[in-house]
């Protein structure tokens, strides 16, 4: 987002006394939302708008950082570190809702990161599936009285969403998730969350993101046909997304999580390729090899999908920027912002949430052998 759209989104919140306290402030959101929903910034986006509880009103301080963070007048990366958790299932522990989590990042550590220091099958698949069950969720449908679906981990829970074709391969991260959830007796939703958002910190170069806790699990199947598809075409998937309040901009940066992913299913006679060549690495080299524009080794596998943004007009600034030099800081945290606002996709509650970032794992900005082709890990 250019600085001046952030500039007269800050200017909004303050002038019109979003940014200050907490009680009674429902009409307050809802006028910001509309006013922000009404213009456009200078990449062509509608701006932000508030989704969940936080429409009705923001009540508690998280709420309003969360809703900062889904205006893009606040960060969604944090380096707050430095938390030492109570001994597990002492008193003091079970009176932290952030104490249960530092113990469950510490096991996600271990699972997510391969022998050379990348991140591992596990991560990546931990981040496919913190999109596949967020995803699951559109405006439209919540408007025609279907909101549910999102991130309420209900591709896990209920009978059916996972054997949907699209939801292929992700048995074994919910083996795995379902194992972990009856281990430390943490919600599925945001355990989903909690594992795509630290596999993303576990892969070096990639975003601290902010996270949140406090979702309520679902075992409805979320809607049918609401993620997207390989083989869609830019105005297909640019629709879709919009129908999730993400637009092209964010789209672009979300996109990106192909720098850590294999296909098994799109092409079996190409089976585990990457969609670049660094797929333990949270890097850009995505971005360029989609486009082109960048050495494409062999073995890499573009989806069609991917082709198709990289050269549509609403999409291809970003791309271009997030690319070029200094783009791993712009996409991660655009990335970091984008995927915030998806992983709350569906949650009716974000007031209530309590933010426990203090327990992730530290970033990795730099990493010897970055551009090392290594994917068996």
């Amino acid at each position: 987002m250019k600085s001046t759209s952030l500039v007269l989104s800050c200017w909004l919140a303050t002038s019109l006394g979003f940014a200050h306290g907490w009680p009674a402030m429902g009409n307050t959101a809802q006028d910001l939302t509309r006013r922000l929903a009404q213009d456009t910034n200078n990449d062509g986006d509608t701006r932000p708008v508030l989704i969940g509880d936080l429409k009705n009103g923001i009540t508690t301080p998280v709420g309003q950082s969360i809703a900062n963070i889904l205006l893009r007048t606040e960060s969604a990366q944090s380096s707050v570190a430095g938390y030492t958790p109570p001994r597990l299932g002492s008193a003091d522990c079970k009176a932290d809702t952030c104490c249960i989590w530092s113990y469950i990042a510490s096991s996600l550590a271990i699972a997510f990161k391969g022998p050379s220091g990348r991140c591992n099958k596990y991560a990546r698949a931990a981040i496919r599936l913190g999109f596949h069950d967020a995803g699951a969720w559109a405006l439209s449908k919540a408007a025609a009285g279907q909101d549910f679906g999102g991130a309420d981990g209900s591709i896990a829970l209920s009978s059916s969403e996972i054997n949907r074709p699209e939801n292929n391969g992700l048995q074994e991260i919910i083996g795995l998730a379902r194992k972990w959830q009856k281990t430390f007796g943490v919600g599925m939703a945001d355990l989903i969350q909690f594992a795509a958002i630290h596999a993303v910190v576990t892969c070096p170069l990639g975003p601290r993101i902010r996270i949140f806790v406090g979702r309520k699990d679902s075992k409805t199947p979320a809607p049918d046909g609401l993620l997207p598809g390989v083989n869609d075409s830019a105005d297909t998937l640019i629709n879709l997304f919009n129908d999730k309040t993400i637009p092209p901009h964010d789209l672009a940066a979300l996109v990106g999580a192909h720098t850590s992913s294999q296909q098994f299913f799109v092409d079996t006679s190409k089976s585990g390729a990457p969609q670049d060549g660094t797929p333990g690495v949270w890097d850009t080299l995505f971005y360029n090899q989609t486009m082109g524009t960048g050495p494409l080794p062999k073995r890499v596998f573009r989806f069609a999908s991917d082709v198709v943004l990289s050269q549509d007009p609403r999409t291809r600034p970003e791309w271009i920027q997030f690319s070029r030099a200094g783009g791993q800081s712009h996409w991660n945290e655009d990335y970091a912002t984008a995927y915030t606002r998806l992983s709350l996709l569906g949650v009716n509650n974000i007031n209530n949430l309590a933010e426990c970032t203090k327990v992730m794992p530290a970033a990795q900005p730099t990493f010897p052998g970055a551009l090392d082709l290594l994917i068996d890990e």
